[in-house]
């Protein structure tokens, strides 16, 4: 049983939209089960949290959801980004692996700075990540239907932006509460290497001369650690036949090393990241 779109929501607070993916398959033919077969789910919600990393200034942010599935092949939402599943899942299995590629994008301190001596330092390219993703998922844990999914992304940058390497693991937890509702829990961290923090948490003499910020030399690092949790309400009662769903999802991060003694955050922001985010999917 998978519930990628959840796993991957809960994880970035970032993307949302919810699958319940085989919430019941156990108990119905897989005719009866939209997530037993090639489906599309399609979304949109909105996100309220940091304007960057590490600032305490809040912003709106829409989010379009997309995850699916296509003769075996799925398509799984990231934090700005999409991730393939190349592994086939076994309806009824114990175990299930996941492996293929991720992309994304980061706007990190590229837009919506409303930090005046943040912005003043200089907007920042975006990052166009590339890299993979690979997981196992153990089914029936504490009941009939719920599942535990340890996983991890590696990305690397191809805009020339930070230009480096991030890496992060994750657990998550899903379980249904009833035939309409699904929660899920997550647990992740983030490691980045020097090039992403030299970029995005080191000060230069130019940016220190800029906006009045102490120089600052940042070092490759663990930089966050969060937690998340989703609710998602399917409206017609009943998860396995896809439709309208509601969402909602609260996220935190804790910045750390780095990525919280940086005077972007130190001084300017927040080491601790709060994210709330809401919206509706469509399963056919």
């Amino acid at each position: 049983m998978r519930i990628p779109l959840i796993a991957a929501l809960v994880s970035g607070a970032c993307i949302s939209a919810f699958s319940a993916t085989a919430a019941f398959a156990q108990e119905a033919d897989a005719s009866d089960n939209v997530y037993e077969r090639d489906h599309l789910t399609i979304g949109v919600g909105a996100l309220y949290g940091p304007s960057y990393e590490g600032s305490d200034d809040e912003t709106f942010s829409p989010i379009p959801v997309v995850q699916g599935r296509y003769k075996g092949i799925e398509v799984n939402p990231r934090t700005r980004g999409l991730a393939f599943n190349l592994i086939p899942s076994t309806r009824g299995s114990k175990i299930d692996f996941s492996a293929g590629p991720v992309f994304g994008v980061s706007f990190n301190r590229n837009r919506r700075i409303k930090d005046d001596v943040v912005r003043a330092a200089g907007k920042l390219d975006a990052a166009i990540e590339v890299g993979g993703t690979a997981g196992v998922t153990v089914n029936r844990l504490l009941n009939p239907y719920d599942s535990l999914t340890v996983s991890a992304d590696v990305k690397w940058d191809v805009n020339g932006a930070y230009g480096g390497m991030v890496w992060q693991p994750q657990v998550t937890y899903m379980t249904p509460v009833s035939k309409a509702m699904v929660v899920a829990v997550n647990a992740r961290a983030h490691h980045a290497d020097g090039d992403y923090a030299r970029y995005y948490y080191s000060v230069t003499p130019e940016q220190s001369a800029a906006s009045g910020l102490p120089v600052y030399e940042a070092k490759s690092g663990w930089d966050t650690v969060g937690l998340g949790a989703l609710v998602g309400y399917d409206l017609s009662g009943d998860l396995r036949d896809g439709g309208f769903a509601l969402f909602g999802a609260l996220n935190y991060s804790a910045m750390l090393k780095d990525g919280k003694n940086t005077p972007y955050t130190s001084l300017r922001g927040s080491s601790d990241q709060w994210t709330v985010g809401a919206g509706i999917a469509y399963t056919f």
